[in-house]
């Protein structure tokens, strides 16, 4: 490294500038880490950390679940034709952000996570995509579209199993990290998933004439 860490620092694994050089690999894939190589031994070999593996070792001791989907309710009946309004209740462990560090090879890593979208199978074929937990419904709100997050039946649900549709919200997290011992940082993503299931029905109107 041109300009190599202090004496004393994680890097030099207990040794220093006398006993060699810290040197800074580079892989094919992108990715890279750090070597201590003592003096009058060859360049460096491979890296003894790859970073994202430790990040990735931080994200698995956070607590990253699944959407708690609020709405639709699981008791609730819902029409066909009327708007719908989906959303989750968020709090740090299903939507961030949440961070953890890990430590391999002498390098720390730090990770944070958020849900940068969540995705809503309706179970009648259609998706829906939303990019925050959605509004809650209030019956001063009356018939009208979610602002955010919100999707319309076509058909009742009396044909599918049980009578309910069965869908799924699909929440991915977006995990940030960085490595300053190395300068370096990058991202990746994980999903998590819950079902849900609704009770959709028609409305039947009976002509008193």
């Amino acid at each position: 490294m041109d300009d190599p860490p202090p004496a004393g620092h994680q890097s030099w694994g207990g040794r220093g500038p006398d006993d060699g050089a810290v040197y800074k690999v580079q892989c094919d894939s992108g990715r890279g880490g750090v070597v201590f190589v003592p003096t009058g031994q060859a360049g460096p070999g491979a890296p003894t950390i790859d970073p994202e593996t430790v990040a990735r070792k931080a994200a698995a001791s956070m607590r990253l679940d699944g959407p708690k989907v609020a709405g639709p309710r699981a008791a609730g009946t819902y029409v066909v034709g009327m708007p719908m309004w989906m959303w989750a209740k968020p709090s740090s462990s299903t939507f961030g952000p949440v961070s953890a560090s890990a430590t391999a090879g002498g390098v720390t890593v730090t990770a944070t996570a958020k849900v940068t979208s969540v995705r809503w199978s309706m179970g009648d074929g259609a998706t829906v995509t939303c990019h925050g937990p959605g509004t809650p419904y209030r019956k001063s709100r009356e018939v009208t579209e979610s602002p955010d997050c919100g999707h319309l039946y076509e058909r009742p649900s009396y044909d599918e199993p049980d009578g309910r549709y069965r869908g799924t919200a699909t929440s991915t997290w977006t995990i940030t990290w960085s490595a300053p011992a190395l300068g370096d940082g990058g991202t990746f993503t994980e999903t998590r998933q819950t079902p849900f299931t609704v009770d959709v029905r028609e409305v039947q109107v009976v002509n008193t004439r």
